[in-house]
C-alpha cells in the first residue's frame, strides 16, 4: 500500500464544490489544460510492480494503471497515466472517490465533468477514457458492498 493524500475534503460533494471553484479561477481552457496538467504532478508515487496488464484500465487510449484497495468502509484508488492532461483527470476523480466509502462512492455522480466544462473540451477517446475510469471506481465500490 502506497500513502495517498485523498480525501483532500470531508466529502465527495465538498470535493467536487472546491474543483468547480478552482477552475471557475481560469478565463480560459488553455489556463485550465494547464491546471489540470499541474494537478496530474501531484499524483502520489505509483509503485512500477502495479504496471501490469492486470492493473491497466481498459477503454483509455493512453496508458492508466489503477488499483483500488480497502472495503465497504473505505476505498483508496491508486492510479496514473503516462499523459499529462489524463494524469490531471485521474487526480480530479481520485480527488472525488478516493478514500470514500462504497456507498458514498456510489451515491456521487460525477458533477464535477459538467460544472467545470470539461465535457465540452474534451476529445471523444479521453470522454471513453474519463468514463471507463469512474465506471472502475463505481464497479469497485459496488463489488465492495456486502451482498
Amino acid at each position: 500500500m502506497t500513502n495517498t493524500p485523498f480525501p483532500l475534503e470531508p466529502s465527495a460533494a465538498d470535493a467536487q464544490a472546491a474543483i468547480a471553484d478552482e477552475f471557475g479561477f481560469f478565463g480560459d481552457w488553455s489556463e485550465r489544460y494547464q491546471y489540470l496538467i499541474d494537478l496530474g504532478r501531484k499524483l502520489p508515487e505509483f509503485p512500477d510492480a502495479w504496471k501490469t496488464e492486470e492493473h491497466r484500465l481498459q477503454g483509455c487510449q493512453s496508458l492508466v494503471w489503477i488499483v483500488a484497495e480497502g472495503d465497504a468502509g473505505r476505498l483508496d484508488f491508486h492510479s496514473i497515466s503516462d499523459s499529462a492532461i489524463v494524469s490531471g483527470l485521474v487526480y480530479l476523480a481520485l480527488r472525488v472517490y478516493s478514500g470514500r466509502s462504497a456507498a458514498e462512492i456510489i451515491a456521487t455522480e460525477p458533477d464535477y465533468i459538467a460544472s467545470i466544462g470539461l465535457a465540452k473540451h474534451l476529445s471523444p477517446t479521453r470522454s471513453n477514457g474519463m468514463a471507463a475510469l469512474l465506471a472502475f471506481i463505481r464497479e469497485r465500490a459496488r463489488a465492495a458492498l456486502p451482498e
